[in-house]
Formats: C-alpha cells, sequence, structure tokens
C-alpha cells in the first residue's frame, strides 16, 4: 500500500518571496539614501551660499566704513576708487584704495594689498563704484562736488559667471567739505 503524505502546515518562505521581498525592500532603501544624499548635497550647497554671502557682507561694510570716513575721494573710476582718510583718534591719514583685480577686490593701503573679496564680476555696462554730487548728479570722473558714492558688487559662488549675490550700498562721505 502507497502512503500519501501532506504536510498541512508549512512553516517558512519559498525562495520566489524571499527574493521579492529583498527587491523590494532594496527599491525602499535606494529612495531612501537618494532622498538624504540630495538633501546633504542641498544643505552643503546651502552652507557655502551662505558663507559666501557672509564674506561679502563683511567686505562691503568693510569699503562702506572707511569710504565714509574718507575727508575726499582722490581717484576713482568704475572699478576703482582711492579715498583719503584724515587722522582719526590719534591714527595717522592715509589713503586706502579698493579695485577690482580680474575677479578679486583687494584693499591697498600703503602699498600693501590685501584680497577683501573674490569672484567679483564686472558686468558690462554696469559699474561697481558711481560717484554723484550733492544733487544726485553722476560726475565721472569724481571731483570736488563729489558727495555720494553707489557701491554695487555682484558675486559669483559657484563660478557659473552669473551672479549669485547682489550687494548694494549708498555712501555719504561722512567728512565732506571739512577743512
Amino acid at each position: 500500500m502507497k502512503k500519501n503524505y501532506f504536510i498541512v502546515n508549512k512553516k517558512g518562505f519559498s525562495l520566489i518571496e524571499l527574493m521579492v521581498v529583498v527587491v523590494i525592500l532594496s527599491l525602499m532603501v535606494l529612495g531612501l539614501v537618494t532622498f538624504f544624499t540630495g538633501g546633504i548635497r542641498s544643505w552643503i550647497t546651502g552652507q557655502g551660499q551662505l558663507q559666501a554671502q557672509r564674506n561679502a557682507r563683511q567686505a562691503m561694510d568693510q569699503m562702506v566704513r572707511e569710504i565714509r570716513e574718507g575727508k575726499n575721494v582722490t581717484s576713482g573710476s568704475d572699478t576703482t576708487i582711492t579715498v583719503y582718510i584724515p587722522s582719526l583718534g590719534g591714527n595717522p591719514a592715509y589713503d586706502v584704495t579698493f579695485a577690482l583685480s580680474g575677479t578679486t577686490i583687494q584693499r591697498i593701503k600703503n602699498s600693501t594689498s590685501n584680497p577683501l573679496i573674490d569672484n567679483v564680476l564686472k558686468v558690462s555696462g554696469e559699474s561697481i563704484f558711481k560717484y554723484y554730487n550733492s544733487s544726485g548728479i553722476e560726475v565721472n570722473p569724481p571731483d570736488s562736488t563729489l558727495s555720494k558714492i553707489h557701491i554695487n558688487l555682484k558675486v559669483d559662488v559657484d563660478k557659473d559667471s552669473n551672479p549669485d549675490i547682489t550687494l548694494n550700498s549708498d555712501i555719504n562721505l561722512r567728512n565732506y567739505g571739512l577743512q
């Protein structure tokens, strides 16, 4: 007589079921890794942009502070400005120049040049420095009627030739006209 064995209660999974689960889990993990990688990349890019913006703002603040203290502008163009700073608080008088050299704004004092900000774009048809008299009329080159300077900085953080940060500031010469 032939005996038939029937297993009524199978325990475990078949190979196909395990493969389907592994494929589904792999797709889920791949999606999560892609999501988190994109988030981290975005955060790093944002931090770089924030750092560049902070550096640009600090450079602009330094230029504004020194130019505002100036007695007069001794020379200037659309990419360069030289300001005479009178003796203040026991400090000797000096000339300071801010000049675009390549893509870097340099601060030049006593023949010593220090980079102030990098990746500055000189957009065609736009000036970094503009000079105005007390009536608001542009004077170029600057002359004895000068009372206001406009700075327009465009900074390219990712070096794609498109400005990522634009900073503008108007400066009224604080010591203008003083003898």
